[in-house]
């Protein structure tokens, strides 16, 4: 039972954390990638970046 509820909690806030951030190439996104230290980027995310910030 406990387990069935931290489940459903973690999912909840998952989703709610996934809802707030920018969609991938939007100028906000790109934006937020401008401020973010380069050290911390993935591979996907310099991947994205220079897909749809730099040519698009």
């Amino acid at each position: 039972m406990i387990r069935r509820v931290l489940s459903s909690l973690m999912v909840v806030c998952v989703l709610a954390l996934t809802a707030c951030s920018p969609e991938v190439g939007s100028q906000k996104w790109c934006d937020n990638m401008k401020k973010k230290p380069e050290k911390d980027w993935t591979m996907a995310e310099a991947k994205d970046f220079a897909k749809h910030c730099l040519f698009k």
